[in-house]
């Protein structure tokens, strides 16, 4: 598809993700893009997504959109993203049949993968037992929106794509302590302790859980490439496949903002998931992509970004 004569919208396109998903469409040419915004358009309701469609009449929706947080944010929230990321999906893809779109692209979770899955997860195993408790509800809403996309294509011939990219990382992230993921929570930690003089951190868990990291710019690029390429919703790993517990980690992001003091760590707090590493060769072969930033590379641009702006996200 060439996206550079098509109407694009993009949910979620104000947030993290989007802001270079959009820089990588413009890169691309493409001219008519809009970002539905949450004080317009509720995504959650039927009446909002049919306003979205009738103004902007895209030919291409990429799904962004979503309400999620880290593992205590899902822990206080599980009714709430299960209702809110279902029913994005839900009304998004069915308006999608009414009005007749070209294409829809899903990006969906790591989280949806069973608790236990072999690694590298393949996709293949994505319906082969039940997420971690602690993420569940938000994991099933967005693997649900896989299965109604491949049923759509089959009864209606809606072409679509769904993805399903690691945890994100860069410049932009969250950075707020109550709804960030790992990476910024602990730049933060790590920045503001060096700032104070604090002689020590406190971590969740046991640090022996282990993540993949993929960089924001080297996600969006993927979601474009399949946007482009893929008209059935196989799922699809965008990962990097390289492993790191979470220990390693703290130590790593410890090291590169010059924080030198302990590290304390709370077992009483959940790790979540055991274990997750992608195996990403579907992405190769379907989409000819792969990621191209180095983690201690990506992690020093997202820390030096973090500097910059602090202020102004306090």
């Amino acid at each position: 598809m060439d996206l550079s004569n098509k109407r694009i919208s993009v949910t979620g396109g104000a947030g993290f993700l989007g802001s270079f998903l959009l820089e990588r469409l413009h890169a691309r040419n493409c001219g008519e893009i809009f970002v539905p915004r949450r004080e317009d358009y509720d995504l959650t309701t039927e009446r909002g997504v049919a306003d979205f469609y009738s103004d902007a009449r895209p030919d291409v929706v990429i799904h962004l959109a979503a309400e999620v947080g880290g593992i205590g944010a899902n822990r206080d929230n599980p009714g709430r993203y299960f209702y809110a990321n279902m029913a994005m999906s839900l009304h998004l893809i069915e308006h999608a049949r009414i009005n007749g779109i070209e294409k829809f692209v899903q990006t969906g979770t790591i989280c949806a993968y069973p608790c236990h899955t072999p690694v590298p997860f393949a996709e293949e195993n994505l319906w082969n037992g039940y997420p971690e408790p602690t993420n569940a509800p938000y994991g099933v809403a967005k693997k649900a929106a896989q299965v109604m996309l491949d049923g759509y294509r089959r009864q209606y011939g809606l072409a679509g794509c769904y993805l399903l990219p690691v945890n994100l990382y860069g410049p932009r992230d969250n950075f707020d302590p109550h709804s960030s993921h790992v990476i910024p929570a602990l730049i933060r930690k790590c920045v503001e302790a060096c700032d104070s003089g604090s002689d020590h951190i406190e971590c969740w868990g046991t640090g022996s859980a282990s993540r993949e990291f993929l960089y924001v710019e080297d996600a969006a690029e993927g979601i474009v490439r399949a946007t482009e390429v893929m008209d059935e919703p196989t799922p699809i790993n965008l990962g990097t496949c390289m492993e790191i517990t979470i220990k390693d980690l703290v130590e790593l992001i410890a090291r590169l903002t010059g924080f030198q003091g302990e590290i304390r760590w709370d077992p009483t707090k959940p790790d979540g998931q055991p274990r997750r590493c992608l195996d990403t060769s579907r992405a190769r072969e379907l989409l000819d992509w792969e990621a191209g930033t180095g983690f201690e590379e990506g992690l020093r641009e997202t820390i030096d970004w973090y500097r910059a702006h602090r202020e102004s996200i306090r």
